[in-house]
């Protein structure tokens, strides 16, 4: 049913299933009070994307931090033992690192909004903290792993991202107040190019090669052309990164050159997947996919223009946009969307009997609520930065405020069926005593 042996004693390997679900509720959660943030601070945008401190830039990072990361490290505790077959760590260190990371970006987005260096310290030290203990399970899980390169080489890239954005975004907080930095613009790019493309991206691109055929039911992807896939993504993100940091738009531009091939040769890559599976109708959640699918390389010809000499206002705004909210939070909704009432579904046999099917764990209306708002709001933002319009802009805000509301009901709804299912299984267990 699903290719090679992936879900051979998955079971075994399934943390409780809060472990993950703290993650993923608390990603729900930041996600709308990232949209609610940024629509109470007004439409100007340009001023989180570039460093400055504020709400803006309070509402940016609990996107980033507050949904993107969060999801990554509650999947990635999940998902890379099931992957890889190994275990990733002791449950209380998975445990360890959201109890970290989650007060971390709470105080840092509020010492970003106020501002007060303080809390801003104290949250980025929490975060890094989280980010770091998640970082060794990683490491120590793929030393143990050499027959997975579509997931093991995309996730190294990750962890090294990691570690590297970790070190930047300390440097950046401490530059609000002492300005050591010779030029924050151009660190606070390389860091978004770190935590978009490298950590972010190659750890969302790794799981896919592992989730997309399992999902529509499809061949496994063959290693050799992820392997060179790989290769130009690690080179564009190294050339990409270096040429941002030292403001040097010709080295940029070869990293993105070399982004645009990596990403060419991963699609040609999964293409054999998607047309010999033997699920032919795909999951609402594919909508989300496309649409990061193709902001992605949008973001990355935005990127280029901006290397070549196109202004600052607006195309820097409109990069940065497409790549947290276009590429990376459609992708990231579009696998919670899926991946919540999968994990569900599977622990819903714990106590014998059937487990609960995704079709009645999953609420449709919610998540066409949410594809709608969130497509409305992109457009309309995308529109009002490049024309400069407040309006559409606001809009778009209040879009991404109603679609996220309807996702955190998707999710509660998952999570409420859940529990009815297992309170059900749990009676009738008792009546079979």
């Amino acid at each position: 049913m699903f290719p090679g042996s992936l879900m051979m004693g998955a079971k075994d390997r399934l943390l409780p299933l809060s472990v993950p679900y703290r993650f993923f509720a608390t990603a729900v959660v930041f996600h709308i009070a990232a949209w609610l943030v940024l629509a109470l601070a007004g439409p100007d945008l340009s001023m989180g994307f570039r460093g400055g401190q504020g709400w803006v830039l309070a509402g940016l990072h609990l996107v980033t931090l507050g949904t993107l990361a969060m999801t990554a490290m509650g999947a990635g505790i999940q998902l890379l033992p099931v992957s890889t077959r190994r275990q990733l760590g002791p449950v209380w260190a998975c445990r360890l690192v959201y109890w970290l990371f989650a007060p971390g970006v709470a105080l840092f987005a509020v010492g970003l909004g106020l501002p007060m260096a303080g809390l801003q310290h104290a949250g980025a030290t929490l975060s890094i903290a989280g980010m770091a203990v998640f970082g060794g399970l990683v490491a120590g899980n793929l030393r143990k792993v050499d027959d997975l390169p579509g997931v093991t080489r995309h996730a190294w890239m990750a962890v090294a991202s990691l570690v590297l954005l970790a070190g930047l975004g300390l440097l950046l907080v401490i530059d609000f107040t002492s300005g050591i930095l010779p030029d924050h613009g151009a660190i606070a790019a390389a860091h978004a190019v770190l935590a978009g493309y490298g950590f972010m991206g190659m750890l969302a691109l790794g799981f896919a090669t592992v989730l997309i055929p399992m999902f529509i039911l499809g061949p496994a992807v063959a290693d050799a052309p992820i392997r060179r896939s790989a290769l130009f993504s690690g080179l564009g993100l190294a050339a990409g990164t270096l040429g941002a940091a030292f403001a040097l738009p010709l080295v940029a531009a070869a990293g993105i050159a070399l982004g645009l091939v990596g990403l060419g040769l991963y699609l040609r890559a999964m293409q054999p997947c998607m047309k010999n599976r033997m699920k032919k109708r795909l999951e609402p959640f594919f909508r989300l996919v496309w649409v990061a699918l193709v902001l992605l390389p949008l973001g990355l010809l935005v990127a280029l223009a901006l290397t070549l000499g196109a202004p600052a206002d607006p195309w820097g705004t409109l990069w940065g946009f497409l790549l947290v909210f276009g590429w990376l939070l459609s992708f990231v909704t579009a696998l919670l969307q899926r991946i919540m009432p999968f994990l569900a579904s599977m622990h819903s046999s714990s106590l014998g009997g059937k487990p609960a099917l995704l079709s009645h764990l999953a609420p449709k209306l919610p998540v066409d609520i949410h594809l709608a708002c969130h497509s409305a709001a992109l457009v309309l933002i995308g529109l009002g930065i490049v024309g400069g319009w407040a309006w559409p802009v606001r809009l778009g805000l209040y879009a991404g405020l109603a679609g996220s509301i309807a996702f955190g009901v998707f999710a509660y709804l998952v999570f409420r069926r859940y529990r009815s299912h297992m309170k059900a299984a749990a009676a009738a267990a008792n009546q079979g005593d």
